[in-house]
């Protein structure tokens, strides 16, 4: 049962490859992602971090869910050199470049705890697998390409509950910025797609590694447990020492 919705402003698609897949249980994690997006969204009047970024709630106040991404953000900015940060341009919290990946991970233990087995979250091309596909296979997932985005350029291959997830400037223009030069332009890369244990892992990571530009791939590299494809602004793509086996149908078979 597969079912894709526009919300957060993006496609987000659900697909359970288990036969005793209901679609009220989909509904549940549509439901999830309009929560997420009600309380995270920088761009919703009333959500809580408009009106943190307002003044009007006090950290004693803040929900749990919102502590749990201040404390990922300020663990993933430590890990990332400064690389990754929150606060925009404008002195404002703005926890996109985590809360996507975040909320995907989340919604797909919201499947495997309604007992599914084998299934794919997608939001906005940033995806959670678990299990197999319907033909007892590896997921198969598409990287576009940046420069005609109806094309795919590499194909991967997930298991072991992976997720992978790509930043770039290709669909929503320049919304990356270096936390170190807020003023330096993403030109040098156009794309970066992350594998890694799970998509939050992947989602964060994809988004500093963009910041750093043609460093980010290298930066990956020295991650454990993590691969990258990058594609700089020539179409000259450059992938790290094991992104290869991916490519492979039969990993891990």
């Amino acid at each position: 049962m597969k079912e894709t919705r526009l919300l957060m402003g993006m496609p987000i698609t659900v697909d359970i490859a288990d036969k005793n897949a209901a679609g009220s249980d989909i509904n549940k994690i549509f439901d999830y992602f309009k929560y997420v997006d009600k309380k995270f969204s920088p761009f919703k009047e009333n959500s809580e971090i408009t009106k943190i970024n307002n003044g009007q709630v006090k950290e004693e106040n803040y929900s749990e869910d919102v502590k749990e991404i201040f404390e990922l953000s300020e663990q993933t900015k430590k890990e990332t050199y400064g690389y990754f940060d929150i606060i925009d341009n404008n002195g404002k919290y703005n926890p996109s470049g985590i809360v996507k990946g975040w909320a995907i991970y989340k919604a797909a233990e919201l499947l495997e705890n309604m007992g599914y087995k084998n299934f794919y979250v997608d939001a906005g091309g940033d995806i959670q697998v678990y299990g197999k596909n319907a033909q007892k296979d590896n997921w198969k997932i598409g990287i576009k390409n940046p420069f005609k985005t109806n094309e795919i350029i590499k194909v991967v291959y997930l298991d072991k509950n992976q997720g992978i997830a790509t930043s770039g400037t290709y669909i929503r223009g320049q919304h990356i910025y270096n936390p170190k030069s807020r003023d330096e332009k993403m030109s040098e890369i156009v794309s970066i797609s992350i594998i890694g244990p799970n998509v939050y892992e992947a989602d964060r990571f994809a988004t500093a590694a963009f910041a750093m530009q043609g460093e980010g791939v290298n930066f990956i590299e020295k991650l454990d447990g993590f691969e990258a494809y990058m594609i700089d602004k020539n179409g000259i793509a450059t992938m790290t020492s094991n992104f290869e086996k991916y490519t492979n149908a039969k990993i891990n078979r």
